[in-house]
Order: C-alpha cells, then structure tokens, then sequence
C-alpha cells in the first residue's frame, strides 16, 4: 500500500477543497442598461465599459 511520505500542507489540502465550491461566473447586471452582462466584458446590449461607451451597437 502506498504512503505518503511527507505531510499534505494546509494550501494543498485547502486547494483541493477549494475545486469543489466553485460555482462558476456570477452574472452582473450593466448599471446603465440593466442588461445581464459577463463580468469585465463589455455591455453586449449598450456598449458600455467602466462608464465609458466602448462600442456603437445599434438598436
């Protein structure tokens, strides 16, 4: 059988735990559409980054 030879560290052994509460990206919502939108993307429905208009999307 095999054994370990060294003690598995704190990190190691929280990283692995770690992997199981993931739960994936959180959707936010644009502040000027309300639109759901990936986190640090641009707005796909207004265009919108950081306040700034990034891209002309027409409607």
């Amino acid at each position: 059988m095999a054994v370990p030879k060294r003690k598995q560290s704190r990190m190691k052994k929280r990283q692995r735990k770690a992997a199981n509460r993931y739960e994936g990206v959180q959707a936010t919502f644009c502040p000027k559409c309300a639109a759901p939108a990936a986190p640090h993307r641009v707005c796909p429905s207004c265009g919108m980054y950081d306040g700034k208009q990034v891209l002309n999307v027409n409607d």
